[in-house]
């Protein structure tokens, strides 16, 4: 890193008062750390502990600025990991602000010394980091939620207000019989007042319920099932056993219930059970679908290998082999939904890597999140998804995200903790381009 400093220095740019002819002149080697127990006269204000080297989604944190205050001197200077990059003179403080834009990821340090002293007065030590990108998102798989599922969704804003959700919506909410018209508003003016205030995204969640697949002019199956020999609502029916023109009615007719009801045309989406298949994703790019999130951390899913009779467990080993903890977003090929490799789909897949919180405690949870970021600065640029199912969110349930997000909000960049960023699943791909985009 050290060796790119002589190529830094030319970048970083900082607003100075001219040298004047009886300044002290600029020593040749940078100062001596203060020691750990010093106490020094001067006051520094500004500066963050975390920088962010910013994407196409959110903008970077490009700019140290800091003001040193304190006993009369004529100069200060700044060394940036031990070349001098800025002096400054005293005007109401000494104010330095110093570019960033071509400083790399990792662990920096800006030493701030007074008049040519040999000791510096403050070391400011700060990382330069990608950011880490976390999707937190619900899965609709019945067309109502108790109220009670509510407050707790409720609760879960209240209590981490940089948090955004993506809601993954079932359009069997307006197709299911048992579903009033009432109820269907109360859901729907519910989810939309977090989009609208909150900036949560609605996104798709399709189980192919045949109350609402007969709706799209397709026939029902009952089967291949993952939970029953047959299953005559359709429910657990593997979404990727209908052909690729039956999926782009299905789509259809899901982005037309959602306009219809004020909830916009979605352009993320993740399948029941996670059973997406290449003809999916084809079909959803028809659709105008951004991100696809199926695709399964299986290994988490141990619970259903010990289900009599169930494949779920066993379908989603088989088609998402290679997804783990630390699987990352990727454009797959269109010959192979697990490949990345040219030629790529236009979607991005942003696999479901810290899956839901049926299947993860929190211990779990915080685990695989330690696995994605380990405290120090990001070289790139990574993604966390968690989530949960509302009709099963139960108050061990809402502990179990709640405390994980607590976790994780120990890290947020928007407090300066660390580089986390929540994030809409449809946002995903401003931060990870398609390969030649």
């Amino acid at each position: 890193m050290r060796t790119r400093l002589s190529r830094l220095v030319l970048a970083l740019v900082v607003a100075l008062v001219a040298c004047d002819a009886g300044d002290p002149p600029i020593p040749t080697t940078a100062p001596r750390p203060p020691a750990p127990e010093a106490t020094s006269a001067f006051s520094v204000s500004g500066g963050r502990a975390w920088y962010l080297i910013g994407d196409a989604l959110i903008p970077g944190d490009d700019q140290l600025a800091v003001v040193a205050t304190g006993p009369d001197a004529r100069v200060v200077d700044a060394w940036l990991d031990g070349q001098h990059v800025a002096r400054a003179h005293d005007d109401a403080g000494f104010h330095l602000a110093l570019e960033l834009q071509a400083v790399a990821p990792g662990e920096h340090h800006v030493l701030l010394a007074a008049d040519g002293a040999d000791t510096a007065f403050a070391d400011l030590q700060f990382q330069r980091s990608h950011p880490m990108y976390v999707t937190v998102s619900n899965d609709w798989d019945t067309g109502d939620h108790a109220d009670d599922k509510l407050e707790r969704q409720d609760r879960l804003h209240a209590g981490h207000p940089h948090l955004v959700l993506t809601h993954f919506v079932g359009p069997y909410t307006f197709t299911d019989p048992t579903v009033s018209a009432a109820r269907a508003q109360l859901l729907v003016d519910w989810v939309t007042r977090y989009r609208d205030t909150k900036g949560d995204e609605i996104g798709l969640h399709i189980h192919p319920y045949c109350n609402f697949v007969t709706t799209a002019g397709v026939t029902c199956r009952t089967t291949p099932s993952y939970g029953y020999d047959a299953d005559v609502t359709g429910y657990t029916v593997r979404l990727g056993a209908y052909t690729q023109p039956e999926l782009e009615q299905m789509l259809a007719r899901a982005a037309e219930l959602f306009v219809a009801h004020g909830l916009g045309r979605p352009t993320s989406f993740r399948a029941g059970g996670w059973t997406a298949t290449g003809d999916v994703l084809a079909a959803l790019e028809t659709a105008g679908h951004v991100t696809e999130a199926s695709g399964c951390n299986w290994a988490r899913l141990e619970e259903w290998s010990r289900t009599f009779g169930a494949t779920l467990f066993q379908w989603n080993r088989a088609n998402w082999e290679p997804i783990g903890d630390t699987s990352q977003p990727y454009y797959p090929a269109v010959a192979d939904i697990l490949a990345d490799a040219a030629p790529h789909r236009t979607i991005l897949e942003a696999p479901d890597n810290g899956l839901l919180v049926d299947y993860v405690t929190t211990a779990e949870m915080v685990e695989m999140f330690g696995k994605n970021f380990d405290g120090t600065a990001l070289t790139a640029s990574r993604h966390y998804s968690i989530g949960y199912h509302p009709i099963n969110f139960s108050e061990a349930f809402f502990r179990r995200i709640d405390d994980a997000l607590t976790a994780i909000d120990a890290h947020l960049a928007a407090e300066d903790r660390g580089p986390v960023v929540y994030a809409r699943m449809s946002d995903l791909p401003r931060a990870f381009p398609r390969p030649g985009s």
